[in-house]
């Protein structure tokens, strides 16, 4: 369930040492630069017109050893590619290990902030019922004969984003749930979950557990559950890595089958260590779970087949098309809104990564992004994406006090905390055609563009 900052962690032993907001050279030696040159990208013309200094500059914002000379230097920036000549992203998350503690962070957050309310959750839950229900009655009326045929091909669309984006709330709720967030009271919080998540096609128990290994092993090169980043040899042709149309189709995938089966089946993102295993979330015996947890996967799988059969007798009932209208095109909706806000949340060219030694719980937490949708769909999300930093510092914190405890947070983070103002079309596109892999060499690493 993640540990939703109930442990004081302590930073690790600095083996990166700060200089302003920059990293020094501490932990990279020669060899390494070497091993960097011996398997190097030719420097693009953009690259080879930087000045040394600003070269320096980036070889130290990236953790490299920014003595070298300028031949070298071009050789290690090279692989970071189109990466280097950004202008529209935030300043990179320092490598150095914070000053600070989680109980640092934690005291400068007013205590209220962690009170979790049952009544006070319910009405949230409440209202989006509520709208739920209006969408779906309003939607009963884009038929009658004195609406326009014409005005239903706008009309329609526009009822399966608006009630997607609404279910996509509920969403978050039964993820407030998987928390423990939605109250003091354990059983409840399931209950609900488990009905809520069912409700939308999702094994709520079976999601919970792996999602809480997530959020233990956030920014992890090796553990992280989710977002765990690609190497080299995992990368497709040179050619189609970096076609336009190629990345364009990758981004239609991602965002429409993504979660469905992408995670939830395949957990298509995760990390090695479950290549060549079952690690689907319907299997009790699957390897993201322990025998402990069978029990729990097998009432996820009950709730999502009985879900499954209720829309299967729907069909039967009213027919395929009229349930594809009213829930499975809200249904997708509510797919691609995750799948966006999660990847958004965690990958893009500012972003680290570490492994071995260098990672912690706590650095980890931090290796994430607050992005803002606009008002209107932060508030329908329950802002789950314009206060993530909040979130993965303190899990089991309720949404209704984040934004008021990301004010405190980001001003006790200074240059720890991440937000990015860039349009989240453009970030997406950014992050997905920039970030391509990781290096095996290194203990805290970048995105990197190039390959080859």
């Amino acid at each position: 369930m993640g540990r939703g900052g109930e442990k004081t962690v302590t930073p690790p032993s600095k083996s990166f040492h700060a200089k302003g907001h920059s990293l020094t050279a501490g932990d990279l030696s020669r060899a390494d630069a070497a091993s960097t040159i011996s398997n190097s990208v030719r420097p693009s013309k953009s690259l080879e017109a930087m000045p040394t200094e600003e070269l320096r500059k980036k070889a130290l914002q990236y953790g490299h050893d920014a003595s070298a000379d300028r031949a070298t230097l071009l050789q290690i920036l090279a692989p970071y590619g189109d990466i280097l000549l950004r202008t529209d992203a935030p300043p990179s998350l320092p490598l150095a290990p914070p000053p600070f503690t989680l109980a640092d962070i934690k005291a400068a957050v007013p205590r209220h902030c962690f009170e979790r309310s049952l009544t006070t959750s319910f009405f949230h839950l409440a209202c989006d019922l509520v709208l739920v229900a209006l969408l779906g009655y309003l939607a009963t009326l884009i038929g009658h004969p004195d609406v326009p045929t014409m005005s239903r091909y706008l009309l329609w669309p526009l009822y399966w984003y608006a009630q997607g984006s609404v279910l996509t709330g509920v969403w978050v709720i039964a993820h407030e749930c998987g928390h423990q967030s939605f109250s003091p009271y354990e059983r409840v919080n399931n209950l609900v979950g488990w009905v809520l998540h069912s409700a939308l096609l999702v094994p709520y128990h079976s999601w919970r557990i792996s999602h809480g290994k997530h959020h233990n092993n956030t920014g992890s090169c090796e553990n992280d559950e989710v977002f765990a980043p690609p190497i080299k040899e995992d990368l497709m042709d040179e050619i189609l890595l970096h076609s336009p149309l190629a990345n364009l189709a990758q981004i239609i995938i991602m965002l429409t089958v993504g979660w469905m089966p992408g995670y939830l089946l395949m957990n298509a993102t995760g990390p090695r260590k479950y290549k060549g295993k079952n690690n689907s979330h319907f299997n009790p015996n699957s390897a993201l779970f322990s025998p402990k947890d069978r029990l729990d996967i097998i009432w996820s799988d009950i709730g999502f087949f009985l879900a499954l059969a209720g829309v299967v007798w729907a069909c039967t009932q009213y027919g395929f098309s009229t349930v594809g209208k009213y829930y499975l095109l809200p249904y997708m909706v509510v797919n691609y809104h995750l799948v966006l806000i999660t990847y958004l949340q965690h990958t893009d060219v500012f972003i680290p990564h570490f492994r071995g030694g260098e990672w912690s719980w706590f650095r980890g937490a931090l290796c994430t992004v607050d992005r803002s949708f606009g008002w209107l769909l932060d508030h329908t999300f329950h802002h789950i994406s314009d206060t993530h930093v909040c979130h993965h510092i303190f899990s089991k914190m309720p949404f209704y006090h984040a934004q008021e405890a990301s004010e405190h947070i980001k001003k006790a983070l200074g240059p720890y905390y991440l937000k990015d103002d860039t349009p989240i079309w453009k970030a997406l596109w950014r992050s997905y055609t920039l970030c391509k892999y990781v290096d095996t060499d290194k203990n805290a690493v970048f995105y990197k563009h190039r390959a080859s």
